[in-house]
């Protein structure tokens, strides 16, 4: 068999320059990558994690829990008619409410709520989750049942037999 000169060459010329590329991608700085991997791994701002946040102390849980405590008791009492009575009911609720809250609340929810009097929707989500929370926590009570006997229809007389 006859090698043709063209495929001897460019065979060469391959082999050339595989191991050119070889041995430039081996001679690199290490230098360079250690310094180019630290600034590839910054820090990404996760607004979820609050592992860095500062912890909330215990008088602005304390005005949290009493002003808004008394913001929900406003806010479902508002259209009511009998309002002394509404509100005795409404205060176990909101302070159940207002209690689980306080479990998992950040300085920067506090800080918004009591200095620029504004309901971030982190505190919309909390408040949802406790009253759902709340909810599941009051009893059913025992003179009302799910499923009652309708009461035994009375028979009544036909239509006809009333008239004769």
């Amino acid at each position: 068999m006859k090698i043709h000169s063209v495929t001897k060459n460019l065979f060469f010329a391959v082999l050339t320059s595989s191991i050119f590329a070889l041995s430039l991608t081996g001679c690199s700085d290490s230098n360079k990558d250690k310094v180019e991997s630290k600034a590839a791994v910054k820090t990404v701002f996760n607004p979820f994690d609050h592992s860095k946040d500062e912890p909330v102390t215990a008088t602005e849980k304390h005005k949290f829990h009493d002003a808004f405590a008394a913001q929900c008791v406003a806010r479902e009492t508002k259209n009511s008619v009998n309002k002394e009575e509404d509100t005795e009911r409404f205060t176990k609720s909101c302070e159940c409410v207002t209690t689980f809250m306080l479990k998992d609340l950040t300085d920067e929810e506090v800080e918004k709520y009591l200095s620029e009097h504004e309901n971030p929707r982190s505190l919309q989500i909390k408040f949802n989750s406790a009253a759902y929370h709340c909810a599941q926590q009051q009893p059913i009570s025992k003179g009302f049942t799910v499923y009652q006997k309708p009461e035994s229809a009375k028979k009544e007389d036909g239509f006809f037999n009333k008239l004769f």
